[in-house]
């Protein structure tokens, strides 16, 4: 709303009237609507000493005035719209924009642009891509195509984002570097436990090169995949990952991500955490060698004749309730090694070894291996119906079992398929055990265990960009386009975690971001936009973030007021 003064270029009158500026949704462009007619300049002269100053005023007036009294606005029941109207939009998001800019996300882009020919506001895109990837995670093209359902301005095309990917690219590593410095500064990032863990992404498609190979997946899919290996410091926020091909073992990428972090994000002495993947020879002493410690689990069923007599014989156990018992011990251990010229040879580690039983993840293992055990039997009396991918779990309590290489098909050696009794009564002995080890042998037994615990957080890490921000199947098909896929996911974990942390861990991640999805508005009139959604999240939010989002009703421009707040440094 303002004082308008327009001037007859014939007569050279000035005529004052009241104007409210809006949006109008059929001619997608601002328009006036008058409020009050007041009259003519020099007639006004007779009555008031200053008209302008006068009624700019009266005006301010009528602004605070709207702003306490209720707003009316009429409606036609007849009212339609056409094809291709949306006016919902989301709010949400500028709780994102606001640890978005914390990070300096966008400066670090502004000023690496510069020295580019990038014509497209790469800060622009990587908002875009972060954004929708936590709240409405898509294809580039369907993330592209929904861009108007944010505040923001979009002055870039499609084919921006594929060349904003090269670029993002080509900063990831850069990128990492100053996210890192930035949560050392505002967060300050503890790393005396550092979290590491391996999943892989599957990709929509039979081509096969450097980064995309054929692997053992973790949801047991045939497709290609792609390994990605995360750490995250104490507080569950990720510090970095590495890509690797699908075909590479699991543990071999523990040691050159280990050794780049390390090295680049400068970390002093610090405990890894990490399952049962990892705690192989070369990795404990990988480890020890670059005078840090370890908290790896072990299969209880891959340990020595010694270690499972251990585990098995009931001295030395203390009930801790009524399901739940721990045991412990120091002790020495021989790892094999391997050497630089590729001999192995064999080290004493000495470590502490902790070994709990859990009833209840006892009673799941029987239920999973019953599950296995039912899919065995039918593989037995069906071999032609499965291969090696769908017969994962089963395959492993078949006798005489073999897979054709090329296809995977079950493999007609001659020998009479049957159930593996012996292998099915030996593992049932070590139901609900696990083997914590450790050389940081002066750690009370239930303090190892809860460091351990931990690592359930990287777990759900994986889970978030999986689920929650859909990272998988992924439709970029580039290896430089694929690594910035990637990127943009890690930048919306990083937010993720760390609202998350502002949060306590009162709420999950998903309901979070449920919640942000659904705070979204719809305009209704002139610039007027109706919320219609508010909950126990947004509440706890609005007072971190000092936003009140059980307002019902908001003008553009104070939704853009808002946002632009978030931008300031």
């Amino acid at each position: 709303m303002y004082l308008k003064k327009s001037t007859n270029h014939k007569t050279g009158r000035t005529y004052l009237s009241v104007v409210e500026s809006y949006y109008d949704k059929e001619s997608k462009s601002s328009r006036t609507k008058t409020i009050e007619s007041i009259g003519y300049l020099d007639e006004l002269c007779e009555q008031y000493e200053d008209p302008i100053a006068h009624f700019s005023a009266y005006v301010d007036k009528l602004k605070k005035t709207k702003k306490e009294e209720p707003v009316t606005l009429a409606f036609s029941t007849k009212e339609k719209l056409e094809v291709g109207t949306n006016l919902r939009k989301n709010f949400g998001y500028v709780v994102l924009s606001v640890l978005y800019h914390e990070l300096e996300i966008d400066k670090f882009l502004i000023n690496r642009q510069r020295s580019t020919k990038i014509n497209a506001n790469t800060n622009d895109v990587m908002k875009l891509l972060v954004f929708s990837r936590l709240l409405c995670p898509a294809s580039k093209r369907k993330t592209y195509e929904s861009k108007d359902r944010y505040f923001d301005k979009h002055s870039y095309l499609l084919d921006d984002i594929y060349r904003s990917l090269t670029f993002f690219n080509l900063k990831g590593n850069e990128l990492h570097l100053w996210i890192n410095d930035r949560i050392k500064e505002y967060y300050n990032r503890d790393t005396s436990l550092v979290y590491y863990d391996v999943t892989n992404y599957y990709f929509e498609t039979d081509k096969q090169d450097e980064l995309r190979r054929k692997g053992v997946s973790k949801e047991h899919r045939p497709n290609h995949i792609v390994q990605m290996g995360l750490f995250m410091d104490t507080n569950g926020i990720p510090i970095t990952y590495d890509l690797y091909s699908g075909n590479t073992n699991d543990c071999l990428t523990y040691r050159p991500t280990l050794a780049k972090i390390k090295k680049q994000y400068n970390l002093g002495k610090t405990i890894i955490v990490a399952d049962k993947a990892m705690s192989t020879g070369d990795n404990i002493y990988y480890t020890l060698s670059a005078k840090d410690s370890y908290v790896f689990s072990i299969s209880v069923r891959g340990v020595s004749k010694e270690i499972k007599e251990f585990v098995l014989d009931q001295q030395g156990y203390q009930w801790l309730g009524k399901e739940y018992k721990r045991k412990e011990r120091c002790s020495s251990r021989t790892i094999k090694v391997t050497g630089t010229s590729g001999t192995k040879f064999k080290k004493t580690v000495h470590e502490k070894q902790i070994v709990f039983y859990s009833e209840k993840y006892a009673k799941r293992a029987r239920i999973d291996r019953a599950a296995a055990i039912e899919k065995a039997k039918k593989l037995i009396q069906s071999p032609g119906s499965y291969t090696r991918s769908t017969s994962y779990g089963a395959a492993g309590y078949v006798k005489n079992i073999q897979f054709k290489k090329d296809t995977g098909e079950v493999l007609d050696t001659g020998q009479a398929l049957s159930l593996d009794e012996k292998k099915i009564r030996q593992e049932e002995k070590f139901d609900g055990y696990y083997l914590i080890v450790t050389n940081e042998c002066k750690l009370l037994a239930d303090k190892v265990i809860d460091i351990y615990r931990g690592l359930w957080k990287i777990e759900e890490s994986f889970k978030v960009p999986k689920s929650d921000l859909e990272t998988r199947s992924i439709y970029v098909s580039s290896k430089e386009h694929i690594k910035a896929h990637f990127l943009t996911c890690f930048v919306a974990l990083v937010l993720a975690r760390i609202l998350e942390h502002k949060l306590n861990h009162k709420h999950s991640i998903s309901k979070v971001l449920d919640s942000l999805q659904k705070c979204s508005c719809s305009n209704l009139q002139l610039n007027y936009y109706f919320f219609d959604y508010y909950d126990e999240v947004l509440e706890d939010l609005g007072d971190i973030f000092s936003i009140d989002f059980s307002q019902k009703m908001r003008t553009l421009k104070e939704i853009k007021k808002i946002l632009a707040s978030t931008k300031k440094g």
